[in-house]
This record gives C-alpha cells, structure tokens and sequence, in this order.
C-alpha cells in the first residue's frame, strides 16, 4: 500500500503559506478546508493554498509537494484515525465517528493519486469555475542521475497534458493573471 507524506526540498512552503505542514507529514487533498470559502475571495497565502497546496495532517499545515511513500495497514489506519480527530478539534466535525466517515474517503482519494513509483512527487493545480473546485495532480520526476536536492534544479513534469508554459512559482500567491 501507498501514502502520500509532505516534502520540503527548500524552505519555501514556510512563507508561501500561513502554515507550512513538516516535511514528512502524511498528507491528504485538502480541498475540504475551503469548502465554506468562495475561491474567489481568496487572497494571498490562503489563495496559495487553496490553488496549490496539500494538506499536512498532523500538522493542519500546507506543503507544495507530497512524495508517494510505501505504507502498512497500520499507518493508513493511525492517519485516518489522526484525520478524524483533526476533523473535530480544528474543522467542526460534529462526531468522530462522521469524522471518520469523512477521513476514510480523504485516505481513499489520496490512495487513488499513489498509481506511480514509490518516491515519485506529486503536485496539485486547484482551480474554481462557476463554483465548482477542480485538482488537477500530476507526477514530477527526477531527471536522471539527480537526488532530491535543489527543487527547482531537477524537476521534469510528466503526464501533463496541459503544461503551463507561463508558470511562475514566485507569483503563485499574487493573484490571478490578467491575459
């Protein structure tokens, strides 16, 4: 079985987002967290996160990449036990037991994204289009004979079919381009 934990190849998350989930965090979507927010509305580093940002469990944080790590039955069920409490104490769950209904399907979707290699990282582009939140994963590989080292020295994306072409990191958090 396969996971997804929060990676840090620099110290970026640490000021593109309020809170930067640990590096290794087990990490979920996280879509949910802006369900009674209009995407539009957001500005900022709450823009950041909603646009491109995985959500670190245990630390309730934010992280720009996740990395697919190999997983037993125990750890899925301490995440989605650790998710479920998450989802009471900092979300509003009205009950663990909804809570965990509701973990259980994060966990799930999250397994979904783990269909490539173990060590492969993972990137997500959110948008919002007539009120409808849509991710968009795709997998960035290593170019050969390179580790995990400087982010932005290594990365090739595959299976995009759209890539963005005008992309720019620094400006994620500035608000919408005007084309």
């Amino acid at each position: 079985m396969k996971l997804l934990r929060t990676i840090a190849l620099d110290p970026s998350d640490t000021f593109i987002f309020d809170v930067a989930a640990g590096p290794g965090d087990w990490a979920v979507s996280g879509a949910f967290r802006f369900c009674d927010r209009d995407p539009a509305g957001l500005t900022g580093k709450d823009r950041s996160a909603f646009r491109s940002g995985f959500l670190g469990v245990q630390s309730w944080g934010w992280s720009t990449l996740v990395q697919i790590v190999g997983a037993t039955a125990a750890d899925r069920h301490a995440l989605v036990e650790l998710l479920a409490a998450q989802l009471v104490e900092r979300f509003g769950a009205p009950a663990l037991a909804t809570a965990k209904l509701a973990a259980e399907e994060e966990v799930a979707f999250a397994e979904q994204l783990c269909t490539h290699p173990t060590g492969s990282l993972i990137a997500v582009r959110r948008t919002a289009t007539d009120g409808e939140v849509r991710e968009a994963f795709r997998r960035l590989q290593l170019r050969e004979g390179q580790g995990h080292g400087k982010a932005f020295s290594f990365m090739e994306v595959e299976d995009d079919p759209e890539p963005d072409s005008d992309l720019n990191l620094a400006d994620m958090n500035l608000g919408p381009r005007r084309r």
